[in-house]
């Protein structure tokens, strides 16, 4: 992670003050279904359920494909209800999370009773996941299983199935993202001599990169769009604003970071891959696998091609909240009708009025921009940035 931002997540504490905890060392209610895998310790992790204190439909609580009409308040509200039990196993001791798996392949909620070795306590905020309340080892764990979502209970039993190609075949089959990655934390699929247990974290860039790619294989075959394009979208205290160009495909992502966030300045930080994909894991981090995945998914829908690039602006008053909010703003950004224009210097006019950040500074900072405007002469994109 980039150590600006790490500082960051450090201050989420104090600054906004959340302190949530649990009064008694038992719990009843129904999990989303949610689980979380650990990282740290790696392999030997601590995993579990997350579980708030009430009973019925739950689902809402981590379901991020369902919050883009949340503010960042009500995410945050549900999401630290959200009580973590832990257990601690090796990451290729699958069968002992079989009760954790159920709940990650459930189709609806489902009832808990946990009880604790001590009252949990503390919060948990990351970057690239979602937020959740307080957490402690448990003693004990009884669950009411509901029904498994017979596509990914089909997945789980077929043992000679690539976990990449489970993946891809539930995406194809309408399975949300974010219910793909948990189930793929818990070691559901894959041969089954090979299964193991995926970080959480792991998990979501995991399954992000892998649909991404497998989008992206088609897409290189498509003819080229025939127009600059500027999307856009605001929410949750990001401006996304993506320009597709009628080239063959290239990508980048940029993320501004404005004064208070990180730092006591602007903070802007990008990484991008060329026509033949990016190999190494992406500097910026989970964010550049889902905002692609939301790029090729619209492109796919068109059997059109092009090279993109992301600009995204996060104001003051921005909380982590995980890889969700690219991954689902993007989406809604590139759901939405675009703004067309006959050259690259109109459409890098116009989202200039659209960002708060001049181009000049994008401009010197992006890899792509400056590759594609030095090809022809500067100047002749200049006056109209300015």
């Amino acid at each position: 992670m980039i150590k600006g931002k790490l500082s960051y997540l450090n201050r989420i504490y104090s600054k906004y003050n959340f302190r949530y905890s649990l009064d008694s060392d038992k719990l009843s209610g129904s999990s989303p279904p949610s689980v979380f895998i650990g990282r740290k310790g790696y392999p030997r992790v601590y995993i579990g359920p997350l579980v708030p204190a009430m009973h019925g439909d739950t689902s809402i609580m981590d379901t991020p494909e369902q919050w883009h009409d949340k503010q960042a308040t009500d995410i945050i509200d549900f999401r630290l209800q959200l009580i973590r039990g832990k257990q601690s196993v090796r990451i290729n001791e699958v069968d002992k999370a079989e009760k954790i798996r159920e709940i990650a392949l459930s189709k609806n909620p489902i009832n808990i009773d946990i009880e604790f070795k001590k009252k949990p306590r503390g919060i948990f905020f990351h970057e690239d996941m979602q937020p959740f309340g307080p957490s402690a080892v448990f003693s004990k764990m009884e669950t009411n299983i509901s029904k498994y979502d017979h596509r990914m209970e089909k997945a789980h039993y077929d043992s000679d199935l690539l976990a990449h190609n489970a993946i891809i075949q539930l995406y194809n089959q309408g399975i949300f993202v974010s219910s793909i990655q948990k189930a793929f934390s818990t070691g559901a699929f894959g041969i089954n001599k090979n299964r193991k247990l995926v970080p959480t974290r792991w998990s979501i860039t995991a399954v992000d990169d892998t649909l991404g790619k497998h989008v992206l294989d088609e897409i290189r075959y498509y003819p080229l769009i025939n127009e600059f394009r500027v999307y856009e979208h605001e929410a949750i205290n990001n401006k996304f604003i993506v320009i597709l160009m009628p080239f063959f495909w290239r990508y980048e992502t940029m993320e501004a970071f404005f004064p208070q966030i990180i730092g006591d300045k602007l903070e802007i930080y990008s990484d991008w891959e060329d026509f033949s994909g990016k190999k190494e894991y992406a500097a910026i981090g989970g964010c550049y696998y889902s905002a692609r995945l939301a790029i090729a998914e619209m492109l796919e829908k068109e059997k059109r091609q092009a090279a993109a690039i992301v600009l995204r602006e996060a104001y003051p008053a921005y909380i982590p909240l995980g890889v969700w909010n690219v991954r689902e703003g993007m989406r809604q950004a590139m759901s939405k009708e675009s703004m067309k224009f006959e050259t690259m210097s109109e459409a890098l006019a116009h989202a200039a009025t659209r960002l708060r950040i001049p181009m000049q500074r994008w401009i010197a900072e992006s890899h792509l921009l400056k590759n594609m405007l030095t090809q022809r002469r500067l100047s002749d994109f200049t006056k109209l940035i300015n």
